[in-house]
């Protein structure tokens, strides 16, 4: 069966989203204690040159992490703090910090 752009799309999206699905977002939040010091105990940064968490898609965290982890993306602080984490911990942060809910509110 030949899939079409469309569906081989959607494929690749349930694939990547699958094990954020898996993931424990209460397990996340105990192993987000130490990313609280410049990320804030809700993902909304504390430290000047943190970014906030809360509300960032799964699948931009994830491949972040990843990233940090394996050394294509840099980061003194982050690169450390991600070096020891597993898949799995990965996926249970990611759920805690796509699960907080961000709004916004214009300046009147």
């Amino acid at each position: 069966m030949r899939l079409g752009p469309g569906r081989a799309w959607l494929l690749l999206v349930a694939a990547a989203a699958a094990p954020a699905l898996a993931a424990d977002a209460v397990a996340g939040r105990q192993k987000a204690l130490p990313c609280a010091v410049c990320h804030g105990p809700l993902g909304l940064a504390v430290a000047l040159d943190a970014p906030h968490l809360a509300g960032q898609s799964a699948q931009y965290l994830g491949l972040q992490l990843r990233a940090y982890r394996s050394g294509a993306r840099k980061h003194e602080v982050m690169s450390l703090m991600a070096k020891p984490l597993s898949d799995a911990d990965i996926d249970d942060l990611v759920a805690w910090f796509s699960s907080l809910q961000v709004s916004v509110q214009p300046v009147p």
